[in-house]
């Protein structure tokens, strides 16, 4: 399998979500109501962007006052920094196109949203994801802050227009990858004292890759076997969002698969294998955070990489139900380094969104 196919980064590049676009009713001032917008959301997209397309759409029933457009699904006011493709994969856990979302031009909910006042604050937040997924592989963003203001806006242009040969031309400067097919899981042997990654390198000092993820986790209930079934999320709490890190090694060792990753990511998850590729979690106590989210000598985080407290805490025995990816549900024997070279954002992360259920097991001793 060639480490990086341009046929599979072509349909990532050329993904795109069907979106049903309603105007919120408080804010409709016509009769009959005008009927929802229907565009295609780009997969690495960000809403915003959609704002010039649907303002001009609806702009004749709005109500007066300032525009402060954002978006919902069931109620839940969409990230606007989260990949569309992202939010699609892990709030539509039975995919529904097209996607049913509204669209609010009035009340901000501050309160939830950080603020969005153009599309130059959608610019600046993917610059400082891409400074921080530089920072995760090669221990500093020079790169990134040395960029040209012209070579910044041609980046942004880019993937504003979908342009994937234009953003490889620009970023192939960056030194940020490929991962080559050297990719290896790190011998017991070899470990090493834990080196966080904002911390300086020893000189002379041989460092493994590392891979930037940002990882979602959804728990979607007990015993459930249809995703249509699963509960509306109706608040940002109940979704888990962690920055790591998945350290590789140009020799020794075995080839490292998805599933390796996943167990370095999340082994309180995926540390035990059954016969049908599920995991377990089995919390044995109480842990301290730097064991609970993984074995220290894989996982090297920044100190502000948990973003937020992990919803699958010591009371319960939770396993994976799937895997998302780019809308794709993954054989978890697939190489690691394919699915990073391949499936990335153009923020350079990978952003893998995780199902969980509660496991039978427990269910039932409960």
């Amino acid at each position: 399998m060639e480490v990086f196919s341009e046929e599979a980064a072509k349909y990532v590049w050329g993904g795109a979500i069907p979106l049903q676009i309603h105007l919120h009713e408080s804010e409709v001032t016509t009769l009959p109501p005008p009927p929802p917008a229907l565009v295609l959301g780009s997969r690495i997209g960000y809403f915003p962007l959609l704002v010039p397309l649907i303002k001009p759409y609806f702009s004749s029933t709005l109500p007066p006052g300032e525009d402060t457009v954002w978006f919902d699904y069931n109620g839940l006011p969409l990230k606007w920094y989260v990949p569309i493709g992202v939010l699609f994969d892990l709030l539509s856990a039975e995919p529904e196109r097209p996607w049913n979302l509204t669209v609010h031009f009035r009340g901000y909910p501050g309160d939830v949203l950080t603020p969005c006042d153009s599309e130059d604050t959608v610019k600046w937040s993917y610059i400082n994801s891409l400074k921080e997924a530089a920072y995760v592989i090669n221990g500093n963003c020079k790169n990134i802050m040395n960029m040209a203001q012209a070579d910044q806006f041609d980046l942004w242009q880019s993937l504003v227009k979908g342009n994937m040969d234009g953003y490889l031309r620009i970023s192939s400067r960056l030194k940020l990858g490929p991962v080559g097919e050297d990719c290896f899981l790190k011998q017991a042997s070899s470990l090493q004292p834990r080196q966080a990654i904002d911390e300086p390198d020893p000189v002379g000092s041989s460092r493994p890759s590392r891979i930037p993820v940002r990882l979602y986790i959804r728990n979607v209930g007990e015993s459930l076997e249809d995703l249509e079934d699963a509960p509306i999320i109706d608040s940002w709490d109940r979704i888990s969002y962690i920055n790591r890190a998945v350290e590789i090694h140009k020799e020794g060792g075995n080839y490292m698969t998805l599933k390796h990753a996943m167990r370095t990511l999340l082994p309180e998850i995926f540390g035990d294998e059954d016969p049908d590729n599920k995991y377990e979690l089995r919390e044995e106590g109480n842990h301290e955070a730097g064991s609970r989210f993984g074995d220290p000598e894989t996982i090297s985080m920044t100190r502000n990489d948990l973003v937020e407290e992990t919803s699958f805490g010591s009371q319960r025995s939770s396993e994976a139900n799937l895997i998302r990816i780019q809308g794709i549900e993954p054989d978890l024997n697939i190489p690691f380094s394919w699915v990073v070279n391949n499936l990335k954002n153009p923020d350079y992360f990978l952003h893998l969104c995780v199902f969980l259920r509660t496991s039978p097991r427990q269910a039932k001793a409960t």
